[in-house]
C-alpha cells in the first residue's frame, strides 16, 4: 500500500464511528433512538426514502426524512452501558437532537399499561453516569425538547403523564440487597426504565438536546408482581402505546424547524 493510500485509509477509519459503523458525516442532525432493532426498522419505515446505513451488534442505523427534514433512527439495545456507547458516538458524530422512544414500567397506580409518559428527569440508579459526572449532577432532558414532545402528543391526540423516571441497570428485581421500588414510588417517580439517565447526561455533556417519551408495558407495584412473573410487553395495548411514542418522537424531532 502506498503512503497516499495509507493516509486515505487512516482518514476513512478516523471518520468512522467505531460501534455504530457509520461515518460521522452521514448522520442526520436529528435522531430517534429506540432499544429494539426491530422497532428501529418499523420506525424507519415511517420515514420518506428510508435507507439502512449500518448494522453492527445491537446497533442498526437508518436515515430518511420526516416532514421534509433529515432524520436518523438508531437502535441502542437494552441497558445503560451499551446504550451509552450509542449515545456517545451519536454526539461525537455531530448529532444535535436525540429523542428516545422506549418502554418502561409504571410506578404509580394511575400509570397503567398503555400509558404514555414524557420524562422530565431521571434518577441516576445506573452504573455508567457516575463514571462520567458525580451523582449530584442532574439527568434532565432539554426543556425545549420536553415542550415539543408535549405539543406533539397533543397534535397526535395522545394523553400523557409527565414526570421523573427511574433509570436502573436491574431488569429482574432481586431481594439480595433490597428492592427500592417502593421508595421511588413514594418519592413520586412515574416509571422505571434502563437508558434515560445515560442519554440525558451524555447529551448534556456534549451540548446536545435530548428527550424521551415512554410507553408503559407493566406496573409491577400496582399488580403486586414485583418478581415480574406475569410481565408481557407484547399485548395490543402496549403495541398501540409504542406506536404512539414513535409518532410523537418523530414529530417532536422536527418541531423546531
Amino acid at each position: 500500500m502506498s503512503p497516499d493510500e495509507m493516509e486515505t485509509e487512516h482518514r476513512n477509519l478516523s471518520a468512522m464511528l467505531s460501534l455504530l459503523r457509520v461515518r460521522r458525516g452521514d448522520l442526520p442532525a436529528r435522531i430517534l433512538v429506540v432499544g429494539d432493532p426491530g422497532r428501529a426498522e418499523i420506525a424507519a419505515s415511517l420515514l420518506d426514502e428510508p435507507t439502512e446505513l449500518s448494522r453492527n451488534r445491537e446497533y442498526v442505523v437508518f436515515s430518511g426524512h420526516h416532514r421534509g427534514v433529515p432524520i436518523g433512527v438508531v437502535s441502542h439495545g437494552v441497558g445503560s452501558a451499551g446504550a451509552a456507547i450509542c449515545f456517545e458516538e451519536l454526539c461525537r458524530g455531530g448529532v444535535r437532537r436525540i429523542i428516545r422512544a422506549g418502554t418502561a414500567g409504571g410506578m404509580q397506580d394511575d400509570i397503567q399499561d398503555g400509558t404514555v409518559v414524557i420524562a422530565t428527569g431521571a434518577v441516576r440508579d445506573d452504573g455508567v453516569t457516575p463514571r462520567i459526572v458525580p451523582l449530584g449532577y442532574p439527568a434532565v432532558p432539554a426543556p425545549d425538547t420536553v415542550a415539543d414532545l408535549r405539543s406533539a402528543a397533543a397534535e397526535n391526540g395522545v394523553g400523557v403523564h409527565e414526570g421523573i423516571v427511574l433509570t436502573s441497570d436491574l431488569f429482574y428485581p432481586h431481594d439480595v440487597i433490597g428492592n427500592d421500588l417502593l421508595l421511588w414510588q413514594r418519592a413520586g417517580v412515574t416509571a422505571v426504565e434502563m437508558e434515560c439517565a445515560a442519554l440525558f447526561v451524555i447529551a448534556s455533556q456534549h451540548g446536545v438536546a435530548s428527550g424521551a417519551v415512554l410507553a408503559i408495558d407493566g406496573n409491577p407495584l400496582a399488580d403486586q408482581d414485583e418478581a415480574m412473573v406475569g410481565y408481557d410487553p407484547y399485548r395490543s395495548v402496549v403495541k398501540q402505546a409504542v406506536e404512539a411514542t414513535v409518532h410523537i418522537a418523530l414529530d417532536a424531532l422536527v418541531a423546531d424547524v
